[in-house]
């Protein structure tokens, strides 16, 4: 199951509306030998099963398939995965997850058992539920997971008074940077980020990749920034509030956004309880109490009141600090 972690995160960013899903069947003649492996392609067709399953071939018949998501139960525009396992051969399916997607729900796990089919459920759940945490915010929550991003001076402000902000971080701050909008369907800004600085929004430094959505957050016209190709992803504006905004990017199949500014939408989505994670980056430099800061004025009517996160990740970057929080003790 660890492999198959590994393999799903290989689709983060890449497959929505799908879950990025990972599979790996075990067999051979002594049953220890990994014969297939998968993970869920680009715009998510094909399967992570139906991929592991050309890759074993015969080896599949009464081999063990270790999927990071209960399989699908539903006919869409393939068949379901359910009964491509079924008709491979095999004997046991392994999942960390069950689907909480009506369609599925438990029927792909009940199909299994109903062909004979060994089924064993809840292995490395906790890895699984932060590996799947925006389908299944998407899903459960009828939102995407949102995560904020802050790359501040050691004072927290991301820009002089004067509005100067290049470079604040470091180019290996920068470069964890693309990484991370690589790795969500959507990258978000609100619209005085694009008003000030027309972003480009795109992963930059990786090669051809499917490039994120562009998410403008505006109740008034913006500039026109660069036209969706090989190097920007769609852009979307959609108005305020950032709770349907959010609610609107769900429907269309997002399932991971990456929020990158301004102070005004990050108070925003602080205040509404819309964040799921931050990643910080924290450079060595002090800009005083007349530059920038990275969030908005916030009314709170106490410290009690005060969104609060629990730390998971801390690490240097370069001449750097990344540290990444999440709501909950789970992600």
């Amino acid at each position: 199951m660890d492999h198959a972690l590994v393999l799903a995160r290989r689709g983060l960013g890449n497959t929505w509306p799908n879950p990025a899903v990972g599979c790996v069947i075990v067999g051979g003649p002594s049953g220890d030998r990994v014969v297939g492996r998968g993970w869920t392609q680009p715009g998510g067709r094909p399967h992570a099963e139906v991929m592991a399953l050309a890759q074993a071939g015969a080896a599949a018949r009464d081999a063990t398939a270790y999927v990071t998501l209960e399989p699908c139960a539903h006919h869409g525009r393939t068949p379901p995965c359910t009964e491509a396992l079924i008709h491979a051969g095999i004997a046991r399916v392994v999942t960390a997850l069950t689907d909480p997607d009506p369609r599925v729900s438990g029927q792909g796990h009940a199909m299994l058992r109903a062909a004979g089919v060994e089924v064993v459920k809840g292995v490395r759940a906790a890895d699984a539920w932060a590996l799947q945490r925006g389908f299944l915010s998407r899903v459960t929550r009828a939102r995407p997971m949102v995560t904020l991003k802050l790359a501040t001076s050691f004072d927290g402000r991301i820009a002089t008074a004067a509005g100067e902000s290049r470079w604040i971080t470091g180019p290996a701050a920068r470069r964890h940077v693309h990484a991370m909008r690589l790795r969500h369907d959507a990258v978000m800004v609100g619209a005085g980020t694009a008003r000030a600085d027309r972003p480009a929004l795109n992963v930059r430094g990786f090669g051809p990749v499917r490039q994120p959505v562009r998410v403008v957050i505006a109740s008034a016209p913006i500039p026109e920034l660069a036209a969706e190709d090989d190097m920007h992803g769609p852009l979307w504006v959609l108005p305020p509030p950032l709770d349907e905004a959010l609610a609107e990017l769900a429907r269309r199949g997002i399932t991971r956004v990456f929020c990158e500014g301004g102070g005004q939408l990050a108070a925003g989505l602080l205040a509404g309880g819309l964040v799921d994670e931050i990643v910080g980056y924290t450079a060595g430099i002090v800009l005083g109490g007349d530059g920038r800061a990275a969030v908005a004025p916030i009314e709170m009517t106490g410290l009690a009141n005060a969104p609060r996160f629990r730390l998971v990740e801390t690490r240097n970057l370069g001449g750097d600090i990344l540290h990444r929080w999440a709501v909950d003790a789970e992600a």
